[in-house]
C-alpha cells in the first residue's frame, strides 16, 4: 500500500475555521484527520502538500517511520500550523491503518485500557444558580456529571484582584449549592493571570469548594513557574494545550509543573506522539485529560487515545448536536 495522495478541506463552523485531511492510497482506503484551528489557517494547505512530496509513495501504515521523516526534512521545529497539519496527517495514517487491518485503531495502540470513557462539558453562567440550571439540562440531556466554566462572575481588568478571588469563591459555593455533591466543576482563567501569586490566590479561594481541577492559569512559556506554582496548590492543577511534542511535556514534568496534562491531539502531533506524551506523564503519575474544543473527528481521535491509555483521566466534549458539524457527520459520538 503507499499513500497517493493528500487533500485538505478548509471550512468554517461557529465563528472558527476548521481543518479537515483526507489521505489516499493506491489500494483504495483513505483516512481523515483534523487539524487544530491556529490562526493562519490559509497556511494549512501549502504545507500539507509540501509535507506530500516528502512522504508520497511510502507504506502509511509505517507511521513511527513516516512522523520521524516528516521532523527530520523540516529540519527546523515545526511551530504551530505545521504540527497542526502534521497531526492531521498521523490521523488519517491511523485511520487507513485500521481499515486495513479491520480494526479499531484502540486495538493497533494495545487494545482497550477501559470500558467507558468520562467527559466533561464547558458551561457557563451569570451565577451559581444559573449555572446550576444549565448542568442539571446537560445531564438530563447527555447524562454529564463533570463540567468546566470560567471562574469570573465579575470582569477581573476591572477590579481589585481581591474583589475578583471573592467573588469567584461566592460563584463556586452557589454552583454547589445548586447542584449534587459529587458532580464535578473545573474552572479555566484560559492564561490570562499574568502574576504567579494571583494565579494561586485565585486557587485558594476555589480551594474550599473542591474544584475538579484549575486550568491553565499562566501563560506556558516559562516551565520553572509552573512547578513553583504547583508546590505552593491545594487543587489540582492542569495544563497543556499550548504545549507541543514530548519534549515541551518532558520539561513540564521534571519540573512537577501539573498533577494533569491537557495535550492537544490535532496540535501536539497526533495521536503517535500523544501516546509518548502520555507515556511519560505515566511515568511522573501524572494523569491526562485531553484538550478537544475541535469537531466530532478530533473526538473520535481522541476517544481511540483514551480508551487505550492508563492513566487517561477525563475528555473535554464539545456536543455537534444542533451545529454546522451535522452536514458532515452521520454518526458522532454521543454521551450515553
Amino acid at each position: 500500500m503507499k499513500i497517493t495522495n493528500i487533500k485538505t478541506y478548509m471550512a468554517r463552523f461557529g465563528g472558527r475555521s476548521r481543518g479537515l485531511i483526507k489521505v489516499e492510497t493506491d489500494e483504495g482506503i483513505h483516512g481523515w484527520g483534523e487539524s487544530y484551528s491556529v490562526g493562519p489557517n490559509l497556511a494549512a494547505e501549502p504545507i500539507a502538500d509540501y509535507i506530500f512530496e516528502m512522504i508520497k509513495g511510502e507504506d502509511p501504515r509505517r507511521i513511527e517511520y513516516i512522523m520521524m521523516k516528516i521532523h527530520q526534512q523540516l529540519r527546523f521545529p515545526a511551530g504551530g500550523v505545521g504540527l497542526a497539519v502534521t497531526s492531521a496527517i498521523d490521523h488519517a495514517l491511523w485511520d487507513i491503518s485500521g481499515k486495513a487491518a479491520n480494526l479499531p485503531v484502540y486495538m493497533l495502540l494495545g487494545g482497550a485500557a477501559r470500558d467507558r470513557i468520562r467527559v466533561y462539558h464547558g458551561i457557563g453562567g451569570r451565577d451559581g444558580k444559573e449555572v446550576g440550571e444549565t448542568a442539571h439540562r446537560l445531564n438530563e440531556e447527555g447524562g454529564f456529571t463533570a463540567f468546566k466554566t470560567s471562574p469570573y462572575p465579575i470582569e477581573p481588568d476591572a477590579n481589585r484582584w481581591g474583589r475578583v478571588c471573592a467573588a469567584a469563591a461566592n460563584y463556586f459555593e452557589g454552583i454547589r449549592k445548586h447542584t449534587p455533591e459529587d458532580w464535578e466543576f473545573a474552572f479555566d482563567p484560559h492564561a490570562k493571570i499574568f502574576e504567579p501569586i494571583r494565579a494561586l490566590q485565585l486557587s485558594n479561594a476555589l480551594a474550599p469548594y473542591d474544584p475538579y481541577f484549575y486550568e491553565e492559569p499562566l501563560r506556558p512559556e516559562h516551565i520553572p513557574a509552573w512547578g513553583r506554582l504547583r508546590s505552593q496548590m491545594q487543587v489540582p492543577l492542569a495544563t497543556g494545550e499550548s504545549l507541543y511534542t514530548r519534549f515541551e511535556f518532558l520539561n513540564l514534568m521534571a519540573a512537577q509543573g501539573a498533577d494533569i496534562i491537557q495535550p492537544d491531539i490535532c496540535v501536539c502531533g497526533g495521536l503517535l506522539e500523544m501516546r509518548k506524551i502520555a507515556a511519560i506523564a505515566e511515568a511522573h503519575y501524572v494523569s491526562i485529560a485531553p484538550h478537544n474544543p475541535m469537531g466530532p473527528l478530533a473526538t473520535a481521535v481522541n476517544v481511540h487515545f483514551a480508551a487505550a491509555t492508563p492513566n487517561f483521566k477525563i475528555l473535554e466534549y464539545i456536543s455537534p448536536i444542533g451545529t454546522e458539524w451535522n452536514e458532515w457527520v452521520d454518526e458522532p459520538y454521543l454521551p450515553k
